[in-house]
């Protein structure tokens, strides 16, 4: 394999948008959630069950979109910088996703992933073990209640984007345009809640929506868990971080079937992405075929990733995620 220095010049021919391309994918995309969400609409004159049927696809069709929004802000989507800009913010409002906000805390995540003096924006909250058992048992139980799943993908991942991505306060007072890009993502989102509700019925409009909306966070919040919370994988202190190492070993090869791959616009190819964020995602699977030793890197299955929710402590001495149950033993003999 090259060594890691080497893969940024090796992979900087596939950088760069397709203007064809990135319009079809976005203009299909759009079409495809667009006829969904109208299918659901109309299956409510049939039976309700139909609808949550059809909220499944609807959902995956706003994830493609997401990635869209994704792609913009790495700025690998479109070559203006303008019309990133715009269509990000646009797709923004219907993905509950201030785009200049995510924009600027997704590039922090980048830049800092695997860091473990830089947690904290952009990434699922991980303690190491020696920061877990330091806390008291209230701020340990809080921790818990966190990394729960029903917590960290059903009723915290709707409210991430529902409620928290409404508030301007939850970035600094510094931060005037992501301030701005979430106030007017709130300001087109109303806009559009009252126009759709006026056209189809509010009661209708929320039949529709919600489950579309609860099916997507928790997707949404699984997909960027499983692309850093896997085994095993790569976190290191300052002094001996690598922003290659993180990307390689840091980021996972999330292989899923064609149809989920696709439906997830290949963001499973995560450590190709990481390596060279400019590469827009229909090139991704490219890279992989370009340079097998990028494909041979150890996949994270379905089912295998399915494992990854009990990992919840990062263990300096191990060097590896473990749950909470490897520190039992060590818990009950910290003072409350």
């Amino acid at each position: 394999m090259a060594t890691p220095e080497s893969w940024s010049s090796r992979l900087a021919r596939y950088k760069g948008p397709s203007s064809v391309r990135s319009v079809l994918q976005l203009t299909t995309a759009a079409l495809m959630f667009a006829g969904a969400w109208a299918l659901m609409y109309a299956s409510l004159s049939v039976t309700y069950w139909l609808t949550l049927l059809l909220a499944i696809p609807t959902a995956f069709f706003l994830m493609r979109l997401f990635v869209i929004q994704h792609d913009c802000g790495h700025a690998s989507f479109f070559r203006s910088a303008w019309v990133s800009d715009t269509v990000g913010s646009i797709v923004g409002v219907l993905t509950l996703t201030p785009y200049h906000y995510w924009k600027k805390t997704h590039a922090l995540h980048h830049a800092t992933s695997g860091n473990l003096e830089h947690r904290g924006f952009g990434d699922i909250d991980t303690l190491t073990v020696e920061e877990y058992l330091a806390r008291s048992r209230w701020e340990r139980f809080k921790y818990r209640v966190y990394r729960h799943p029903a917590v960290l993908f059903g009723v915290g991942a709707v409210l991430h984007f529902v409620v928290r991505h409404r508030l301007p306060t939850i970035v600094p007072k510094t931060w005037r345009r992501e301030r701005r890009s979430i106030f007017w993502t709130d300001v087109g989102l109303a806009v559009l809640i009252l126009v759709t509700g006026a056209l189809v019925g509010y009661r209708e409009l929320a039949l529709v929506q919600i489950p579309v909306i609860i099916i997507s966070c928790t997707m949404g919040v699984w997909l960027f868990y499983v692309q850093h919370q896997f085994d095993p994988t790569y976190w290191e202190r300052e002094d001996r971080w690598s922003y290659d190492a993180a990307a390689l070993h840091g980021s996972s090869y999330y292989r899923l079937p064609k149809i989920l791959q696709w439906a997830t616009g290949n963001i499973g190819i995560h450590h190709v992405h990481h390596l060279h964020p400019r590469i827009p995602n229909y090139r991704l699977e490219l890279v992989l075929r370009d340079h097998p030793e990028l494909a041979a890197v150890p996949p994270l299955t379905f089912w295998g990733s399915l494992k990854c929710v009990r990992l919840t402590l990062w263990d300096e001495q191990a060097r590896r995620l473990v749950p909470f149950k490897a520190v039992r033993g060590r818990v009950s003999s910290q003072p409350a």
